[in-house]
């Protein structure tokens, strides 16, 4: 909590601070706000491996190339897909739900270290 100092409140000698600074500079000083205010990092979900991997060169030429929006939506209908050839499979063997969530997590895992997603 900050607390106002009137310079009426300073008598004779107290008027001015040890640094023969003057009350109301120093009321000055402490209204006026830091220059440098602080900046929040926003969190980044980021690959480990980002730039690592057989396939990171492609992957990065390919973004350059086709854009990173255009390149974002191309690798969300992929990984869909993907995610989709797994669900299949499941179904195919007879695996639960929880065996497919766990290799669609692999896929993920793998497409990161190959660098597919970096």
């Amino acid at each position: 909590m900050a607390t106002s100092i009137s310079a009426s409140a300073f008598l004779g000698s107290w008027g001015t601070s040890i640094a023969g600074e003057d009350c109301t500079v120093l009321q000055a000083k402490a209204a006026a706000p830091p220059n440098a205010r602080a900046v929040r990092c926003q969190p980044m979900m980021k690959n480990v491996n980002e730039g690592k991997g057989i396939f990171a060169p492609a992957v990065v030429v390919t973004r350059n190339i086709v854009g990173k929006k255009r390149f974002n939506q191309l690798r969300g209908k992929a990984i869909a897909l993907h995610s989709q050839v797994i669900t299949e499979f499941c179904k195919s063997i007879g695996a639960d739900s929880k065996q497919r969530q766990g290799l669609i997590r692999l896929a993920k895992k793998n497409g990161e270290k190959l660098g597919f997603l970096a």
